[in-house]
């Protein structure tokens, strides 16, 4: 299996102040599943069609292993369909005139493999993703989800070291768009291929990736797993971006006032920053609430309580502002009630005046 290096990667296109991707540099261990993480625009797709060969860095380098495939200062460029690279469309790409089974034979076929391992290997990936018995139709007979299982097959089929996902889950509903994150779960675990999976959904990236990099307007805000990028986010704009209900943040800013402010300031008051603090951001299920006061608890009333099943998502008005609570358990309050929130010191994400993330 090959591992990805990305070095001080820059993409832009004409004479546009803005680049697309700007001096990037990410290392992808082999076997791993990085989720290119981040809003439309924010440079993701780019990367990932660099890493194909599909577009051309303005400057910077991009290894596979031992192998270098693009140097801007070299002047080394390998072709698309010399990396040898599986790459997954979010259209599909699928040949409309072709079944099933000629589709995923089509690559191993311009490869020269002979027929009876040709069969041998669409018969396992036909199994592998549950599409046996569509192997004599054509795509427009498939929903949706059976042609993204064919576009799978057909690439996993050539068996490649590196995999390119890009958002292939996004034209699926909700029961598929499941099915398939176990499959691609099960896929990365059984092969051990590296695989850079791009998707704007944060939860799709949390369920699947071993190392997540989110990026902003081009930019790498971080590379972390998982659980560092939602417990210690790198930045105000990272702790913003993940989350499946935003996360609640109180501005410190000095013009700010009020009781919320005079709250939150209180509860930093002993503890020692390397900075001024100039936010501080409280996940929805790191807030506690209670019926009555509790000390280091700020009053509040409840504005509604909204059952997701399995939990209750709880709007607050905080001195005007609106805060959010997840509740695991039926909140014993209701509409208009008053109720005493707080959350543990360790719970509170603190960040300075520009926004980056302070270490307490």
């Amino acid at each position: 299996m090959s591992s990805i290096s990305i070095r001080d990667v820059r993409k832009s296109y004409g004479n546009t102040v803005q680049a697309a991707v700007e001096r990037l540099s990410i290392e992808i261990p082999k076997s791993d599943f990085l989720c290119l993480l981040g809003p439309s625009g924010c440079g993701k797709t780019t990367t990932l069609r660099m890493i194909a060969g599909l577009e051309h860095p303005t400057a910077g380098q991009i290894h596979l292993g031992d192998r270098t495939i693009v140097s801007v200062e070299d002047g080394i460029y390998v072709p698309a369909e010399k990396r040898g690279l599986g790459l997954v469309f979010q259209n599909y790409a699928l040949w409309p005139h072709m079944t099933v089974e000629q589709n995923i034979e089509f690559g191993l076929k311009l490869r020269k493999v002979a027929k009876p391992e040709r069969d041998a290997i669409i018969a396992e990936v036909l199994e592998k993703l549950a599409i046996d018995r569509y192997r004599t139709r054509l795509p427009s007979q498939l929903s949706g989800g059976q042609q993204q299982r064919v576009a799978l097959a057909r690439m996993l089929a050539l068996k490649p070291d590196i995999i390119l996902l890009d958002e292939p889950l996004s034209n699926l509903d909700a029961k598929l768009r499941l099915e398939m994150r176990a499959e691609l779960k099960r896929i990365h675990q059984e092969l051990g291929s590296t695989i850079v999976f791009v998707t704007h959904d944060q939860w799709e990236a949390m369920t699947l990736a071993t190392t997540i990099a989110v990026m902003s307007e081009g930019e790498l805000q971080q590379l972390g797993t998982p659980d560092d990028i939602y417990e210690r986010p790198a930045n105000r704009f990272v702790a913003e971006f993940v989350g499946n209900l935003p996360i609640n943040i109180i501005e410190l800013g000095s013009e700010r006032s009020g009781a919320l402010v005079a709250w939150m300031r209180g509860q930093l008051a002993s503890r020692t920053l390397p900075q001024p603090a100039g936010s501080v951001g409280i996940r929805p299920e790191s807030v506690r609430l209670a019926r009555t006061k509790v000390e280091g608890a700020k009053e509040a009333r409840v504005v509604e309580v909204v059952p997701t099943g399995g939990s209750w998502i709880v709007e607050l008005s905080v001195d005007g502002e609106q805060f959010f609570a997840i509740a695991g358990e039926l909140p014993a309050a209701a509409r208009g009630d008053t109720v005493f929130f707080h959350a543990e010191p360790h719970h509170l994400h603190i960040f300075d005046t520009e926004g980056r993330r302070i270490a307490a």
